[in-house]
């Protein structure tokens, strides 16, 4: 089934509210564990493809990460580009490259106000570095630039602060083809258009129990059965326990954004850039949304915690930032958990035939579950074997409650080591200012000494005594009581 040109509400089927449970037993082509960006993706794309299609949310659609973030979309994955093309040559890494930014491209297509309403779509995204880092940067530009085809622009401290007006950022990396949506909106056209497209989702239904065995799996929800061919494990940290061992894969990480006040004219004196900003260490993502209010994450946590505590901690925050916005008032904080895997990939494969799995997408899961959504689907029904290319990057324990302690520890270093080096490089900066402040002054201080007139040189007048300079001590009579001892 092919979608129209109509948009996502136009259709009064769309408006409808999704069926509260899953109540009949029903037989499908494909089961879709997980109502979020990725298990919607799937059920849209194999929906459009001609299967029969059913997904299953124990909660709402979009509850979690996928309909609680920031919202930017650009290629790449939680693991940097260098350590990427290290684990699996250059030509896997431009091929794994190729396909996030077709995952980006895929959102792109989909976010219209023809097809989403309300999308609030805005251009652009700069990676600001806490360090004075000009080496580093142009490296990483030319591999983006030359080896992956990304077009990218390498913005000089000055440009930078021209646009954020903080001393803490540097330089900064430009991605003039990534962009930003409302994450609510899309994940909820998302599940409009797969609807569509022919998809039948049911929210409020947690699976019980999964028989892998047999051409046709068997899933067991509370209130009804279901059978299919093929079941796409969606659900990242929240699969539940009859696959207990797939999400002990994955480290938990919530995020917080908070949406502050209006701001006014007075946001305009401290950041005029409205794509997203995002820093070199992790630390703070943001943007403009509505014209004067911030949209900013806070720090992350490995615990799951009320999103209101996270207001405090994003006020200090932005108050570190742009000091010239002082104390401001936080209108909503909301947020979720991702998935983040120990190799920093997505997890995107056939785990047993007939069996999928599309997770572990962590903090660049909109161009990323895109991409697995599209790559799975076209896998079970086209036969398209690109998903092998993420092959080298297995299951592997995150390390339960233990690895949550440690990387909790570790990004609490990580942002005090963020911190120390972002004074250091700020002091050096103001070093290097000094001293050309000191340079600057001596240098016109030797051009007016230059081209001063020297004083005339005055001549003493006629008849008046010279002046007598009497000669060192040594000179009066020493060499002659010398030669007289000598003599004797």
């Amino acid at each position: 089934m092919n979608e129209t040109s109509t948009s996502a509400t136009d259709d009064p089927d769309d408006a409808m509210p999704f069926p509260s449970r899953l109540s009949v037993d029903l037989d499908v082509d494909i089961c879709v564990v997980g109502a979020g960006l990725a298990g919607l993706t799937v059920a849209r794309e194999a929906a459009r493809l001609g299967a029969s299609v059913a997904v299953l949310e124990g909660r709402q659609v979009g509850w979690n990460a996928s309909g609680n973030q920031l919202g930017t979309v650009m290629p790449g994955f939680n693991l940097p580009v260098s350590d990427l093309i290290e684990r699996v040559g250059l030509e896997d890494a431009r091929e794994l490259w190729a396909l996030s930014k077709a995952g980006a491209d895929y959102v792109r297509a989909t976010a219209t106000e023809e097809l989403i309403p309300g999308i609030a779509l805005s251009e652009g995204a700069l990676q600001v570095s806490t360090v004075d880092v000009g080496e580093t940067l142009l490296s990483r530009l030319q591999t983006l630039g030359e080896d992956f085809e990304t077009e990218v622009e390498g913005w000089q401290v000055d440009r930078v602060r021209s646009t954020i007006r903080s001393n803490r950022y540097f330089h900064g990396i430009y991605y003039p083809k990534a962009f930003q949506v409302d994450g609510r909106k899309y994940v909820h056209g998302l599940a409009a258009l797969a609807r569509r497209a022919g998809a039948r989702i049911f929210e409020d239904t947690p699976v019980v129990s999964i028989d892998f065995s047999g051409i046709r799996k068997r899933i067991v929800t509370p209130s009804a059965r279901l059978r299919a061919s093929h079941i796409v494990l969606a659900g990242n940290v929240h699969l539940g326990a009859p696959l207990k061992r797939l999400s002990d894969t994955l480290l938990p990480v919530w995020r917080y954004a908070a949406v502050t006040e209006p701001l006014g004219e007075r946001l305009g004196e401290a950041l005029t850039f409205h794509g997203s900003v995002s820093d070199s260490d992790g630390i703070d993502h943001f943007r403009v949304v509505d014209g004067d209010r911030l949209m900013w994450a806070s720090p992350e946590t490995t615990w799951n915690a009320k999103p209101q505590r996270f207001a405090p901690a994003v006020q200090r925050r932005i108050a570190t930032i742009f000091p010239q916005l002082g104390k401001v008032g936080i209108d909503d904080v909301f947020g979720g958990a991702v998935g983040v895997t120990v190799h920093g990939m997505p997890q995107i494969g056939e785990l047993r035939k007939g069996l999928w799995v599309a997770s572990g997408f962590g903090r660049q899961g909109m161009n990323t579950s895109a991409m697995a959504g599209v790559l799975i689907a076209r896998s079970i029904l086209w036969g398209d074997e690109r998903w092998r290319l993420f092959s080298p990057f297995e299951l592997v324990w995150a390390g339960g409650a233990t690895g949550r302690v440690a990387a909790h520890l570790i990004s609490l270093w990580g942002r005090g080591a963020a911190a120390t080096a972002n004074a250091l490089a700020r002091y050096r900066e103001g070093l290097r200012a000094k001293e050309r402040i000191r340079n600057a002054r001596l240098a016109e201080a030797n051009r007016q000494a230059g081209t001063l007139p020297r004083p005339p040189r005055r001549r003493p007048p006629p008849g008046a005594p010279r002046a007598v300079y009497p000669q060192p001590p040594e000179l009066h009579g020493s060499n002659s009581r010398k030669s007289e001892q000598i003599g004797d």
